[in-house]
Protein backbone atom coordinates (compact mmCIF):
# COMPACT_ATOMS: atom_id res chain seq x y z
CA UNK A 1 0.00 0.00 0.00
CA UNK A 2 2.97 2.41 -0.53
CA UNK A 3 3.46 4.07 -3.60
CA UNK A 4 7.06 5.13 -4.94
CA UNK A 5 7.45 7.85 -7.06
CA UNK A 6 10.11 10.92 -7.98
CA UNK A 7 9.30 14.06 -6.13
CA UNK A 8 11.35 17.41 -5.56
CA UNK A 9 14.95 15.78 -5.48
CA UNK A 10 14.32 12.24 -5.70
CA UNK A 11 12.59 8.93 -5.18
CA UNK A 12 10.20 9.24 -2.51
CA UNK A 13 8.07 6.40 -0.61
CA UNK A 14 4.08 7.52 -0.15
CA UNK A 15 1.79 5.82 2.20
CA UNK A 16 -0.80 6.70 4.04
CA UNK A 17 -1.18 4.71 7.02
CA UNK A 18 -4.88 5.24 9.22
CA UNK A 19 -3.20 7.93 11.65
CA UNK A 20 -2.40 9.63 8.06
CA UNK A 21 -5.91 8.81 6.43
CA UNK A 22 -7.22 11.01 10.10
CA UNK A 23 -5.34 13.40 9.57
CA UNK A 24 -5.93 13.97 6.18
CA UNK A 25 -9.96 13.88 7.27
CA UNK A 26 -9.07 16.15 9.84
CA UNK A 27 -7.45 18.71 7.44
CA UNK A 28 -10.15 18.33 4.26
CA UNK A 29 -13.20 18.23 6.52
CA UNK A 30 -14.00 15.11 4.18
CA UNK A 31 -14.21 11.47 5.06
CA UNK A 32 -11.55 9.16 3.25
CA UNK A 33 -13.85 8.22 0.38
CA UNK A 34 -15.09 11.56 -0.12
CA UNK A 35 -11.76 12.78 -1.04
CA UNK A 36 -10.92 9.30 -3.13
CA UNK A 37 -14.11 10.04 -4.94
CA UNK A 38 -13.51 14.02 -5.66
CA UNK A 39 -9.68 13.24 -6.72
CA UNK A 40 -10.88 10.23 -9.01
CA UNK A 41 -13.49 12.39 -10.56
CA UNK A 42 -11.57 15.71 -10.96
CA UNK A 43 -13.59 17.29 -8.39
CA UNK A 44 -11.53 18.05 -5.87
CA UNK A 45 -10.37 20.87 -3.24
CA UNK A 46 -6.70 22.13 -3.66
CA UNK A 47 -6.55 20.74 -0.26
CA UNK A 48 -7.24 17.29 -0.53
CA UNK A 49 -4.50 17.36 -3.42
CA UNK A 50 -1.40 18.98 -1.10
CA UNK A 51 -2.37 17.40 2.26
CA UNK A 52 -2.35 13.85 0.69
CA UNK A 53 0.48 14.53 -0.45
CA UNK A 54 2.45 15.88 2.91
CA UNK A 55 0.68 13.18 4.81
CA UNK A 56 1.92 10.60 2.09
CA UNK A 57 5.66 11.59 2.55
CA UNK A 58 5.08 11.47 6.50
CA UNK A 59 3.31 7.86 5.95
CA UNK A 60 5.91 6.79 3.67
CA UNK A 61 8.25 7.84 6.56
CA UNK A 62 9.82 11.32 6.38
CA UNK A 63 9.43 13.91 9.11
CA UNK A 64 6.63 16.11 9.35
CA UNK A 65 9.37 19.22 8.72
CA UNK A 66 10.84 18.19 5.71
CA UNK A 67 7.62 16.50 4.65
CA UNK A 68 6.22 20.30 4.58
CA UNK A 69 9.14 21.94 3.16
CA UNK A 70 8.76 19.61 -0.01
CA UNK A 71 5.93 20.16 -0.23
CA UNK A 72 5.85 23.65 -0.24
CA UNK A 73 9.19 23.92 -2.65
CA UNK A 74 8.28 21.08 -5.00
CA UNK A 75 4.58 20.50 -5.10
CA UNK A 76 2.47 23.78 -4.49
CA UNK A 77 4.72 25.96 -7.35
CA UNK A 78 4.01 23.42 -10.05
CA UNK A 79 1.30 22.84 -12.49
CA UNK A 80 -1.67 21.56 -10.58
CA UNK A 81 -1.73 18.53 -12.77
CA UNK A 82 1.35 16.96 -11.25
CA UNK A 83 0.28 17.29 -8.06
CA UNK A 84 -2.44 15.60 -8.86
CA UNK A 85 -1.44 12.98 -10.43
CA UNK A 86 0.85 12.42 -7.38
CA UNK A 87 -1.92 12.27 -4.86
CA UNK A 88 -4.31 10.50 -6.99
CA UNK A 89 -1.63 7.50 -7.55
CA UNK A 90 -1.09 8.12 -3.54
CA UNK A 91 -4.63 7.38 -2.54
CA UNK A 92 -5.11 4.69 -5.61
CA UNK A 93 -2.19 3.07 -3.92
CA UNK A 94 -3.82 3.28 -0.45
CA UNK A 95 -7.87 2.58 -2.01
CA UNK A 96 -7.42 -0.73 -3.83
CA UNK A 97 -3.41 -1.61 -2.91
CA UNK A 98 -2.44 -1.61 -6.35
CA UNK A 99 -0.92 1.50 -8.36
CA UNK A 100 -3.41 3.41 -10.56
CA UNK A 101 -3.70 2.25 -13.69
CA UNK A 102 -2.28 4.78 -15.73
CA UNK A 103 1.27 4.46 -13.79
CA UNK A 104 1.17 0.64 -14.75
CA UNK A 105 0.51 1.44 -19.07
CA UNK A 106 2.41 4.42 -19.11
CA UNK A 107 5.25 2.53 -21.36
CA UNK A 108 2.78 0.37 -23.43
CA UNK A 109 2.90 3.44 -26.28
CA UNK A 110 6.70 3.09 -26.32
CA UNK A 111 6.30 -0.87 -26.66
CA UNK A 112 3.86 -1.11 -29.01
CA UNK A 113 6.05 1.31 -31.43
CA UNK A 114 8.76 -1.29 -30.68
CA UNK A 115 6.77 -4.29 -31.41
CA UNK A 116 7.17 -5.27 -27.39
CA UNK A 117 3.22 -4.95 -26.45
CA UNK A 118 2.64 -8.12 -25.64
CA UNK A 119 5.68 -8.07 -23.23
CA UNK A 120 4.76 -4.72 -21.93
CA UNK A 121 1.01 -5.55 -20.65
CA UNK A 122 2.36 -8.85 -19.34
CA UNK A 123 4.94 -7.19 -17.20
CA UNK A 124 2.18 -4.31 -16.61
CA UNK A 125 -0.44 -6.26 -15.70
CA UNK A 126 2.01 -8.91 -13.08
CA UNK A 127 0.89 -7.24 -10.21
CA UNK A 128 -2.17 -7.01 -10.65
CA UNK A 129 -4.54 -9.87 -8.69
CA UNK A 130 -6.81 -11.86 -10.90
Amino acid sequence: MKHVAFFGDGEKTFALPSDQIQELERKTGAAIGAIYTRVMTGQFQYADIIETIRLGLIGGGMSPKDAHELVEAYARPTPIIEAFQLAADILEARWSGTPAISETVSDLPQAAATGDLAAAIREAYADVPA
